[in-house]
């Protein structure tokens, strides 16, 4: 894996992995048995993408609410004096439907490779809509040692973006610089192969999912089979390294 280096200005704290919080943003600690409600953190899919990345936490003491208003971005907060010598208030409008702020941090990936930002996982499971909404962009951080900012989305009307001290408001993942991905169409022999392989997992998922089965509260029946597949998958994976 690539090696990501940091520098930062200022009191901001360093970006970190991210962590499923539970309870927290992703869901509550319901287990997975019947009545249970479904959540976030039950979805392995869900779970490993949202590990994958770093966070940055809000650091302010000043909650900032973000509303649109008659049309226009409105940022919410009592600011006080500068926190430090940079840029003060680090949130400023950006056109008619953003807003900037000012992350004061530098991530350094190796050559070939790049800084996405995205928005936190939490945005997407976030039922009061407050999570802030980050514009994916592109950081070529080989050639660029400049101090980021980041873009947001302004909230639609009605609704209100809320940044609060501690919370994961914006994620980055190192990808490779270049989209270099090529398309084909599976030949016939593949096709056949990973038909029949979906057709064997298929008549066998009562026994890879055994004692995993369990009835939500919407009555959806869920079980452990890509979970258990992902485990033995990753056990694998250690045994083939250690040889």
């Amino acid at each position: 894996m690539p090696l990501v280096k940091f520098r930062c200005h200022g009191q901001r704290p360093p970006p970190s992995q991210i962590r499923i919080t539970v309870p927290g943003w992703a869901g509550a600690k319901d287990p997975r048995a019947d009545g249970s409600h479904e959540q976030a953190w039950h979805c392995i899919p869900f779970s490993e993408s949202a590990r994958y990345g770093l966070e940055l936490l809000y650091p302010f003491d000043a909650e900032l609410r973000v509303t649109s208003v008659d049309g226009q971005v409105r940022l919410d907060a009592d600011w006080g004096p500068p926190a430090d010598s940079l840029m003060w208030p680090p949130f400023r409008p950006f056109g008619k439907d953003f807003y900037s702020y000012q992350l004061s941090l530098d991530l350094e990936v190796p050559p070939g490779w790049a800084v996405r930002t995205e928005p936190h996982p939490r945005y997407y499971t976030d039922a009061a809509n407050e999570t802030p909404l980050a514009v994916p962009a592109l950081i070529r951080s080989e050639w660029w040692p400049m101090m980021h900012f980041c873009i947001f989305k302004a909230p639609p009307p009605g609704v209100t973006h809320v940044f609060r001290k501690g919370e994961g408001f914006i994620s980055f993942v190192v990808i490779p610089a270049e989209p270099d991905l090529t398309f084909q169409p599976m030949d016939v022999e593949s096709a056949a192969q990973r038909e029949m392989r979906a057709r064997r997992l298929a008549a066998n998922r009562d026994r890879l999912a055994e004692g995993t089965k369990w009835l939500s509260a919407s009555n959806t029946v869920f079980d452990g089979t890509y979970r258990n597949m992902a485990r033995a998958a990753r056990g694998k994976a250690r045994k083939d390294d250690e040889t």
